[in-house]
């Protein structure tokens, strides 16, 4: 990084968080400057074989439900994908959404160690994160930036844009006669053109690449460091629709080439298209997102490389009690105990992500038993029967998603177990969990307790 970035990165605000972790800044605040804490991210590192950390936040975030993220799960997905390229094609970690849910920084520090060489992010403030955190990797952010304060900030920061249409393309050349951008010094600013090519969403019409790259090509400060597209199909069996992208793709690339506009890298292949493990797919480099993190698109690619669910959720049993025969449980009666039963009120609920939807349909596991929950989920609370469960108490752990060892064996619940329930997909699912239930990192195995 250059001097004067340099300077403007150690521009700090001082913003005192909220009740919630969170931090009070104004966008501008936001985009241009580096606040103390880290945006309210709750996460803690803990070693399993240490049990809980002496330190009280580390132990108060155990106290009621919480995310585990398993960065050894990581690092092997990020290898296994890697054992699939051939030699010379890069891989990008997609860190979006927080990860989808497993906390950018500390995936993004794992996926790096493991042999990724390229972050991707859907926001400006996405990228802003991960710099904060002292990450210094090329960094795309596949979302379209709009505004002259978001080109400002991606100088600032060197997270590479990607432009999607002409308009954008003015709106950037505008940009950089303002003084802001005036303030920094002469680099120029590496951008990624996205072509269309079958996906409907961003991008240039891929017929039109050849006269957009010589647009770029004109203006001063920007440089183009690669050309890529999105594919939509390829989880479906039937490859037609991917190939016509792939051909749509070649096509805009061989067009660029013949007037001597090579771009300097290409990239088509997500985390489906990795798994399909077709060369030709590959190009430069890879984007993957949901494999790193241990789920498979499709069901038909899961004989194609062998990942690890990373995420956990965990909660904690706030009252065990018993309830005599015709108790109604929980908002609406939706359930009426047809005999005395024991039931466990657990703190976790849908305003930490657990779907609603999934009343009366969901399951919790503990000690390897899967136990049923009752009524209706409410915004911090469930209920399950715990009626054949011996000796369960105050404070006991049972896990909502992953797995959970006890006399009868392992049992494992997976975010594509909610998304067939909800008629979903695992992406949704695993973006929803909230961050009111704090992220904790672990290195070596698991938290549940027996």
């Amino acid at each position: 990084m250059t001097g004067q970035r340099l300077e403007s990165l150690s521009a700090m605000t001082e913003a005192e968080p909220q009740a919630d972790g969170s931090i009070a800044l104004s966008s501008s605040e936001i985009l241009s400057s580096v606040p103390s804490d880290n945006l309210g991210r709750h996460s803690a590192r803990l070693s399993p074989d240490k049990g809980n950390s002496e330190n009280y936040h580390q132990r108060l975030q155990q106290e009621r439900a919480w995310v585990e993220v398993d960065l050894d799960a990581i690092a092997h997905n990020v290898r296994e994908l890697l054992s699939l390229l051939q030699p010379g094609t890069a891989l990008m970690a997609v860190v979006k959404a927080d990860a989808y849910g497993h906390g950018a920084v500390t995936v993004a520090q794992t996926a790096l160690a493991a042999g990724a060489t390229w972050l991707g992010v859907a926001t400006v403030i996405e990228g802003i994160e991960l710099r904060q955190a002292g990450i210094s990797d090329p960094i795309l952010l596949l979302g379209a930036a709009q505004s002259a304060l978001e080109v400002e900030a991606l100088a600032q920061w060197q997270i590479q844009p990607t432009l999607s249409s002409t308009s954008q393309l003015q709106m950037f050349a505008a940009a950089i006669q303002g003084k802001a951008w005036q303030a920094l010094d002469e680099t120029p600013l590496p951008i990624h053109i996205i072509l269309e090519t079958g996906m409907g969403r961003l991008g240039i019409p891929w017929q039109m690449a050849s006269d957009f790259v010589s647009q770029v090509q004109a203006i001063p400060r920007l440089t183009i460091a690669s050309v890529y597209s999105h594919l939509a199909t390829a989880d479906d069996p039937d490859p037609t629709v991917m190939r016509q992208q792939q051909q749509n793709y070649e096509a805009a690339i061989a067009a660029l080439q013949a007037q001597g506009l090579t771009p300097p890298r290409l990239h088509l292949a997500n985390s489906a298209a990795i798994l399909l493990q077709d060369p030709s797919l590959q190009y430069d480099m890879v984007r993957a997102g949901l494999a790193i993190y241990g789920l498979y698109p499709e069901p038909h690619l899961q004989a194609q490389a062998e990942l690890r669910p990373a995420l956990q959720i965990r909660a904690r049993i706030t009252q065990v009690k018993t309830v005599a025969a015709g108790s109604g449980i929980s908002y609406g009666h939706r359930f009426i105990a047809p005999k005395e039963m024991t039931i466990a009120v657990v703190g976790i609920g849908y305003a930490d992500g657990v779907p609603r939807n999934l009343s009366t349909r969901l399951e919790v596991m503990s000690r390897g038993q899967r136990l049923p929950q009752l009524g209706s989920i409410t915004m911090d609370q469930i209920m399950v029967d715990v009626s054949e469960v011996a000796e369960i108490e105050p404070g006991a752990i049972v896990t909502l998603l992953g797995s959970s060892t006890g006399a009868q064996g392992t049992q494992h619940i997976g975010a594509d177990d909610w998304a067939r329930m909800l008629g979903t997909i695992s992406w949704e699912v695993l973006c929803g969990f909230k961050h009111r239930l704090p992220r904790v990192s672990l290195l070596g195995g698991s938290h549940e307790k027996p």
